[in-house]
């Protein structure tokens, strides 16, 4: 999530980003992010305010009680009382502004790099190079899914049966195959110097707002609402989220670490 002080700091290019991500009302959500943390500052600079006129006042209190003038320390004590109303309606805006700036960032991507072109499909897609030779087919190949059907790899339809579209049984060879590749790739990625985790399938919500998947993406993504858990899409949001609120050493980088997740 980009922070406000990065957003008011670098406003242009924060708007040039979001217009290469194509992203819509850029601009109104921004300049709504900019007021809203204008009225939390000022708010909190009335509300600074109020509590150092609050103590100010408490001191003098106490100086007039011990000289005997108890009427000056009344008079004062009705004030700072009135202050204290005061002091309590600003933490509530206050608190009010906080929320509403927080849900206007919710809705604000990360920008891509100063490097990455702009486009609106794949056919604007940089090709920064290519290595091997791509094969031809021909016209009589077969495309993958027919292949594993024919080679009983998987099977689309006892998917459906039992869970719906996009879940599918890998049967036989198929589920070898599956299996030595998640082998193989942890393997390399050891010998590669990385550190294997097996993470929980599960996150909070606390997980899901640290990787940008909620709130906005929320109805993307399998709830189990008794425990108020959610089921991840990929394995980073586990992984990356071991280092949610962690202040980081730069002499511990760089950090490597690889696992496997069913998603």
């Amino acid at each position: 999530m980009l922070q406000v002080q990065f957003i008011r700091e670098n406003k242009e290019t924060v708007l040039a980003g979001l217009a290469k991500r194509n992203f819509a009302n850029a601009e109104a959500i921004v300049t709504q992010v900019l007021t809203s943390d204008e009225n939390r500052r000022a708010t909190q600079v009335a509300m600074d305010d109020v509590l150092a006129e609050s103590n100010k006042l408490s001191k003098e209190i106490g100086g007039f009680f011990k000289s005997g003038e108890v009427q000056k320390a009344n008079l004062l004590k009705e004030k700072t009382g009135q202050l204290k109303e005061q002091s309590k309606e600003l933490v509530e805006k206050l608190n009010d502004f906080a929320e509403e700036l927080q849900n206007l960032l919710f809705q604000i991507p990360n920008i891509p790099h100063a490097s990455v072109k702009a486009g609106s499909s794949e056919d604007d897609n940089e090709n920064i190079f290519s290595e091997g030779v791509i094969p031809d087919l021909g016209e009589n190949a077969l495309p993958h899914w027919e292949l594993a059907k024919k080679h009983e790899l998987i099977d689309f339809e006892m998917g459906v049966k039992v869970t719906g579209a996009g879940f599918p049984f890998y049967t036989g060879k198929g589920a070898r195959l599956q299996r030595a590749l998640i082998n193989f790739f942890l393997d390399e990625a050891r010998d590669a110097g990385y550190k294997e985790i097996i993470p929980p399938f599960l996150v909070n919500e606390a997980s899901g707002i640290g990787t940008g998947q909620l709130p906005d993406k929320e109805g993307q993504m399998y709830h189990c609402g008794v425990d108020d858990l959610y089921l991840i899409p990929t394995g980073e949001i586990p992984i990356t989220n071991m280092f949610r609120n962690v202040i980081v050493k730069s002499e511990d980088f760089p950090i490597q670490v690889t696992g496997y997740t069913p998603c």
